[in-house]
């Protein structure tokens, strides 16, 4: 499964501290879109969905979440709770974030503008299209 976690590069000191996102150093792709998820309610699943085209870094700048990675295959769960650990997920990737801590805010990056044509919102859809109905 092509997935990775990044130990991004930490600095400061005692008076605070500092992340910098940067391509060929902490991340592979160059950078077309952020966005970032918050104030999700107790319960609540984002994602469930797939993108042809996209790659992601998702970081939990605050609080932590999970991050259920499917390749239609295998599943594993990973959580994010640390900004400056982030979580690269390749195309092709069913993902799917839950379990939202009190404040929560999940920054995600990825190399792709926004193109609802390149989207698979349903997992079935999905398995056919890694060749595992």
């Amino acid at each position: 499964m092509n997935y990775k976690l990044i130990d991004m590069n930490l600095f400061g000191d005692e008076n605070g501290r500092l992340i910098s996102i940067q391509q060929n150093s902490n991340c592979d792709f160059d950078i077309k879109r952020v966005f970032y998820i918050f104030d999700t309610k107790p319960g609540i699943v984002r994602g469930a969905h797939a993108n042809r085209n996209s790659e992601f870094l998702l970081i939990a700048i605050n609080g932590s979440c999970k991050v259920k990675i499917d390749d239609g295959k295998n599943v594993e769960i990973v959580e994010l709770n640390s900004p400056h650990i982030a979580l690269y997920l390749d195309k092709m990737l069913w993902k799917e974030m839950y379990d939202f801590s009190y404040n929560a805010i999940l920054l995600v990056c990825t190399n792709t503008e926004y193109d609802e044509k390149e989207y698979i919102r349903n997992y079935q859809s999905y398995l056919e299209a890694v060749g595992n109905a």
